[in-house]
């Protein structure tokens, strides 16, 4: 056991004081994964002996006592405890007196333990024989094969055989129906022997889709296998089945039939050609008598299972037993009435008697009970649970001839496989059947000789059960399995999927089904779920009666294919035994090149850590980068990223040892850690802490890399100084340590007797100490430089911001420093494709800003040691020139968060980025369909991530006199649209969290209203390293993420290059979606360390302002809704002054030249065209309006002629059936909401007269389209009231779809290829339009055996 694990489990209840010493002992079952876990607790008297500690234990475990060992947990002695001795626990070395006593449950001899039977829900077991063998643990409740479980079931638990000697199947997901059936075949001799006659030809057929061949298999490894259960994915494959398959519901007799087709298609010139009729099938005559003449007309049927009926159609009681439904089944009824039968000899219609007749019963009997039925009061399928009784033997004589009269001499056959039922006298028959009801029927066993009939006596047609196959469930579900009765001894058996058990004849009784009451029609649905449902019988006759082929009697390529799966079953007994000894553990690697590395270590349990320490050197590519002997394996939490303990002097014990065991899953990993020839490696030992130190540098504000430490938690504050002060060099009397014990929460540590364990140390730690001679030492810790550089420390996030485009005229005319000095030609530099252009932004305007700073900052007060200017235009932003040296830095181990964040701290600044190789620059413009949330996509909990920076000054971050745009306080989220959108290659629209033209929290100067914070903010190009965006056009910032939007962009107007009202940020989500960002007044605490941000050109909102999409509506077009331009829409401004504004926009950009009097804007709700705007309407007062609004613009053919919104606005289409076909749209304006005004409307522009005029609303999205296969029909036409707004129309609003048609128009008549035909143009362009084709129904998928391997790929099915 590992030291560490040894406190988990402490039954604090056992501590009661007995009169004689009791031992506690714990037991670790080590034998499966999903035991590892676990802990058996035992509080024996001190006298027990070990061979009953292994009763109890089994007993507890629900093992075989004798199938497993037990051996001491937490000692290197793993030598089992002997199982016999009669040694007392005192005297084997177990501690009385509440004392723990660790064991560990093992295999026994590379076996697994065995489980004990389950019991039933009456308590007992298999040994009594009275075990209940229905679903295990179901407790009488119906059972379904898709939430089926077996309990105890793992892969342990199939490895040893059933005491029963016979093997279980495994059940995939849902094939108990396919278990059940095959172990049937599987217990039928004569099956079971044609099927091991049967030889393979390997050279004709593939063996994988070889249904013979696979059941052949699966049949010797049911014979002969040691296993408990076997799988039938083999055979299932050979069926053309996948994965899926696995988890259909199917009835155990569809399968049966598919089956047996199977075979016969597969054995086609083979000696096993006609096995399946031979066995199971049986021949029956079905007759029509006439009353009057005798005359009879007939026909010859043939079967492999008789349906039984349970209960009759209408009647209100089931049959009580098997001969009962048989004697129903082969009932005559009376064609009387207007049923009356037209006898041919007759010539007219007489009453006749029509009915079944049996004339030959197979060898193999098989009955189907329909338990299954519809109800036609639910119209539900319904499982009929009535009591039916089957007798063990059952005889069929009663059956085979029910005829109370005597035929005639004249009869007309029909036989069932002629093309055409006709008429033939009795002496034209050729076969089988004598025309003399008088003469016994029998049995016909020989089929070899056409004319021959060979009679059994019917005291030979007695038939003996042997399988009964039982579903336990519902109509919609349930689970089956097969009660069969083994011809070597008589026992009956379960065979449960996995589960091989002995049952007894009352077990038998118990599937009769019902209830022990009335047989009432509600008897059903107070019956027990679980009941019979096929039951196969076979006939009792010595001389065909055969056995099981022996081992030793196998046809000799049967005896070769058993050698063959018992090397292949020893070869996975071998490759089991070894990954039941291999350890297998997470392995991390600090890679001196390629950082943290994981995989993971599988080892034997035998090897020494030597040698799983070279398994791990090779695994983590160590070969020439890192000399063997400068490797070592530590135990580590990767977690908290704790090296627990070191393996000093252990380096020849086994693996196994070390690591506590084989186990599933283990909790703790293992670091190969790495050292310098020159170093020497620490040891660690358990029970320290892990101490990651930060020295601080208050002069030049830095924070260097971590070093490690480790203490002990009973160490004093003054001892830990004293051992950081050997580790750093630092002063232990001068020196501050500061716990960061999560994010943001700093606790100076200055009491010198409290220990770490008091101050909230734990595994893994993280402190920052600086020793100086400086005064910040007497001020308070929160109002200290200390405090304030850490606080920066832990809130600075690094962001990856790509500038945009820029071109020599743009930035000339938005320069942004004209008052300073003319700065275009250093920004129009940014054109050129070489690394200079951002640097030289960088250098040259920070420069100027510096100045600029410098020059405001004389007057200001000198006290603290960061300066700010009130009067400042900006931020004080480090120069790049001085981080010349910038990309040397190191990255450095840290903990969690710095790991994550790849902090860099040196003394001379930081430079190197870390790339994001899941994101690229290559953004994607956001569909319609895509747009999500701002707050619910960045909902990134930033706030336990930091990062590390070097020397830079703290400034004011809101005192910047450049103006900032007017009250906009709302968080835009906008697609990613370039310079190049007006194009409408791709339609996108925006959302808004909120209206745009709330207050705002800065003044008119871009101040903000609160106390001035002072933020950090330091800018530098990317480095190379950054390979996902163009450096040359990418920014590293690191920055406060206190910090707000409009303060952010403030500092980022130098590097943009105009200000900061004349660029948007959009924010880059995964799968490089963007989204702007727009609340000036919130901070960045959304963002995290290594977020993407694209700068655009283009104006920023005013306060009032609203960003618009405009799409042209199209309504005769394919695609109605076509993007044309982003456009910006002020609070007050009228409908005709937007449309003023926007006309030259859309020539510009889109090339319209368009009329203001021949357009107008409507309102757009997803696709559908809504609501027509007014010149005189208003935005904010008349028009509700939002931020990222979408609208319409329609180009109209005439004036507008909606003047009033009193007025509709509706869009007319016609429908002609005759020539199968829709008219162009055409819009009517209505004065009022009267339909008799819309039907003169209509009539007026189509010329249909009033009275044959009929209209109906169209459904769905805009256009309504519809299939003209279905228009006809479909819609509510003409619809039964006076007015539009009301059901079923509620037309309240411009924009609704009317289709209208001639009533007197007749359809066209369509043949069947003209139908098919349009169907699929129909098809083809509803798909295009994204609208759903509903006249082809998906078909229930039915069970089928694939002959060819798979599933045949026909391209007409649906």
């Amino acid at each position: 056991m590992v030291p560490s694990e040894e406190n988990q489990f402490v039954p604090k209840e056992i501590q009661n004081a007995a009169e004689e010493p009791r031992a506690l002992c714990i037991i670790q079952d080590i034998t499966s994964a999903k035991t590892v876990n676990e802990r058996l607790t035992l509080n024996l008297p001190a006298s027990t002996t070990l061979s009953k500690l292994y009763e109890d234990v089994a007993h507890k475990a629900g093992y075989v006592n004798g199938t497993f060992g037990l051996a001491w947990g937490n000692t290197q002695d793993m030598a089992p405890l002997d199982h016999s001795s009669e040694m007392s626990l005192s005297e084997s070395g177990f501690e009385p007196g509440g004392k723990r006593n660790f064991l560990q449950l093992t295999d026994k001899d590379g076996e697994q333990p065995q489980i004990a039977s389950v019991t039933d829900s009456s308590g007992l077991d298999d040994s009594s024989q009275e075990r209940f063998i229905g679903p295990l643990l179901r407790d009488g409740t119906p059972g379904c094969s898709g939430d089926y479980s077996s309990p105890s079931y793992s892969y342990s638990s199939i490895l040893s055989k059933s005491e029963t000697g016979y093997v279980g199947l495994v059940n995939q997901a849902m094939t108990c129906y396919l278990n059940s059936l095959l172990q049937t075949l599987f217990m039928t001799p004569e099956f079971r022997n044609a099927l091991y006659n049967w030889e393979f030809e390997e050279q004709e057929e593939d063996p994988v889709t070889s249904i013979p061949y696979q059941l052949q298999r699966l049949f010797v490894l049911l014979q002969t296998s040691k296993k408990r259960a076997i799988e039938t994915t083999d055979v299932t494959r050979s069926f053309g089945w996948d994965s899926s398959e696995a988890w259909q519901q199917h009835d155990v007799q569809e399968l049966c039939r598919v089956m047996f087709d199977a075979l016969e298609q597969k054995w086609k010139q083979t000696e096993q050609a006609d096995l399946i009729n031979q066995l199971y099938q049986g021949k029956l005559k079905d007759y029509v008598r006439c009353l009057e003449c005798g005359y009879e007309s007939w026909r010859i049927d043939t079967y492999l299972d008789i349906p039984l009926v349970i209960r009759p159609f209408g009647a209100s009681q089931a049959y009580g037993s098997v001969e009962e439904a048989l004697q129903a089944f082969i009932q005559p009824e009376t064609l009387d009435g207007p049923n009356q039968y037209f006898c041919e000899r007759c010539k007219k219609k007489c009453d006749a008697r029509k009915g079944l007749r049996f004339l030959h019963f197979p060898y193999l009997l098989t009955l189907q009970l329909k338990r299954f039925d519809f109800d036609y009061t639910t119209m539900h399928r319904i499982k009929l649970n009535d009591r039916m009784t089957f007798p063990e033997e059952l005889d069929m004589s009663p059956f085979i001839d029910v005829e109370d009269e005597k035929s005639p001499q004249t009869e007309s056959c029909t036989d069932s496989g002629a093309e055409n039922e006709g008429s033939c006298h009795s002496d034209q028959m050729s076969n089988d059947f004598s025309t003399d009801d008088c003469v016994d029927e029998g049995i016909c066993l020989d089929s070899t000789n056409s004319t021959e009939r060979v009679l059994k006596p019917k005291s030979l047609l007695t038939f003996e059960l042997f399988s009964v196959m039982v579903h336990s469930g519902s109509a919609a579900g349930g689970h089956y399995y097969a009660c069969i009765k083994s011809f070597s001894d008589g026992q009956w058996y379960s065979f449960n999927d996995q589960h091989v058990s002995k049952i007894t004849q009352d077990d038998i009784r118990k599937t009769y089904g019902g209830s022990s009451g009335s047989r009432g029609y509600y008897s059903s649905a107070f019956a027990s779920s679980t009941n019979a449902y096929m039951l196969i019988y076979r006939l009792k006759d010595p001389s065909r009666n055969a056995k099981f082929l022996a081992v030793e009697d196998f046809p000799d390529h049967i005896k070769r294919l058993v050698q063959k799966e018992k090397e292949s079953e020893e070869q996975e007994k071998r490759q089991r035994e070894i990954e039941r000894n291999t350890c297998k553990i997470k392995l991390f690697c600090m890679h001196p090149v390629k950082m943290m590395m994981e995989s993971k270590l599988e080892v034997h349990k035998d090897k020494t850590l030597r040698e799983a320490t070279e398994m791990a050197y090779k695994m983590m590519e160590l070969e020439g980068v890192v000399p063997l002997d400068c490797c070592r394996l530590v135990k580590y939490d990767e977690f908290h990223e704790y090296l627990e303990r070191s393996y000093e002097g252990e380096e020849d014990t086994p693996m196994g040892l070390l690591l506590g065991g084989v186990k599933s899953s283990y909790m703790f990993d293992l670091l190969l850690e790495t050292r310098r020839p020159d170093q020497v490696f620490q040891p660690y030992k358990p029970g320290e802490v892990m101490v990651k130190v930060h020295v601080v540098n208050l002069k030049s504000e830095t924070i260097a890399s971590p070093v490690s430490v480790r203490a002990y938690l009973n160490q004093t504050i003054t001892e830990f100084k004293q051992l950081i002060a050997q580790a750093t060099g630092l002063s232990a009397e001068t020196m501050r340590v500061v716990l960061e014990r999560c994010y943001n929460d700093l606790r100076l540590l200055y009491v010198p007797n409290k220990t770490l364990k008091a101050e909230g140390f734990f595994r893994s730690n993280k402190v920052f100490v600086e020793s100086s001679e400086l005064t910040d030492h007497q001020v308070p810790f929160t109002d200290s430089l200390l405090w304030k550089l850490l606080d920066r420390h832990g809130n600075t996030i690094r962001l990856l911001v790509l500038l945009p485009e820029q071109s020599p005229g743009t930035l000339a005319n938005r320069t942004l420093f004209q008052k300073v000095g003319s700065d275009s030609d250093v920004l129009s530099e940014g054109t050129k494709s070489n690394r200079k252009s951002v640097e030289a932004i960088l250098e040259e305007s920070t420069e100027k800003l510096k100045n600029l700073s410098l020059q405001q900052q004389q007057g200001s007060s000198t006290s603290d040691s960061q300066k700010s200017s009130d009067a400042s235009d900006f931020e004080h932003i480090e120069s790049p020139t001085q981080e010349a040296d910038s990309n040397s830095s190191l990255c450095v181990a840290a903990d969690n968060r710095e790991l994550e964040n790849r902090i860099r701290a040196t003394s001379a600044g930081s430079g190197g980025a870390s790339s994001d190789p899941e994101n690229h620059f290559a953004c994607e413009e956001r569909s319609d369909s895509e747009v999500n949330n701002d707050r619910s996509t960045s909902s990134v909990d930033s706030d336990i991530l930091s990062s590390s920076h070097s020397s830079d000054t703290l400034c004011n971050a809101d005192s910047g006199p450049i103006q900032l745009a007017n009250g906009l306080d709302s968080h835009s989220i906008t697609s990613s649209r370039r310079s190049k959108a007006h194009e409408g290659k791709k339609e996108t629209w925006d959302t808004a969290e909120e209206d745009s033209g709330t207050d705002s929290e800065y003044d008119d100067n871009g101040k903000s209203k609160a106390e001035a914070q002072y933020l950090y903010f330091r800018a530098e190009p990317c480095s190379q390293d950054d390979a996902s965006w163009d450096s040359q056009k990418c920014l590293v910032v690191h920055v406060d993420k206190r910090i707000t939007l409009a303060a952010f962009k403030l500092n980022l107007e130098p590097y943009v290059g105009v200000t900061s009202t004349q660029f948007k940020v959009f924010r880059v989500y995964a799968n490089n979606q963007e989204f702007e960002s727009v609340r000036l007044n919130e901070t960045l605490s959304s963002f995290s360390d290594d977020n993407k941000i694209t700068i655009r050109l283009g104006r920023a909102l005013k306060k009032g302002e609203y960003r618009v999409k405009v799409y042209q509506l199209l309504v005769n077009e394919p695609e109605p809704c076509k993007f044309l331009v982003d456009t910006v829409f002020a609070k007050g401004m009228t409908v005709r002054q937007s449309k003023e504004e926007l006309l030259p926009q859309l020539k510009e950009q889109c090339k319209l030249d368009l009329s203001i009097d021949r357009v107008r804007l409507r309102k757009k709700t997803w696709k559908n065209p809504g609501t027509v705007f007014l010149d005189y309407h208003v935005y904010e007062e008349d028009i509700s309006i939002s931020s990222n609004w979408e609208v319409f613009l329609e180009v109209l053919d005439e004036p507008e002629k909606m003047k009033s919104m009193s007025q509709l606005a509706v869009l007319t289409r016609r429908w002609s059936p005759s020539t199968m076909k829709l008219g162009p749209f055409q819009e009517v304006i209505l004065e009022s909401s009267s339909v008799e005004e819309l039907k003169e409307k209509l009539s007026e522009i189509s010329g249909i007269p009033l009275e044959n005029l009929e209209f109906a609303k169209g459904r769905g999205t805009f256009p309504c389209d519809i299939s003209v296969l279905e228009i006809h029909q479909d819609l509510d036409w003409n619809p039964k009231v006076s007015t539009l707004n009301v059901w079923p129309l509620y037309i309240c609003d411009d924009g609704a779809v009317v289709f209208y048609r001639d009533s007197t128009e007749e359809p066209l008549e369509l043949s069947e290829d003209e139908r098919n035909e349009l169907m699929k143009k129909e098809s083809s362009r509803l798909l295009k339009t994204g609208h759903r084709v509903s006249y082809s129904p998906r078909k229930e998928k039915a069970l089928k055996i694939y002959l060819d391997g798979g599933p045949a790929k026909d391209p007409g099915q649906d």
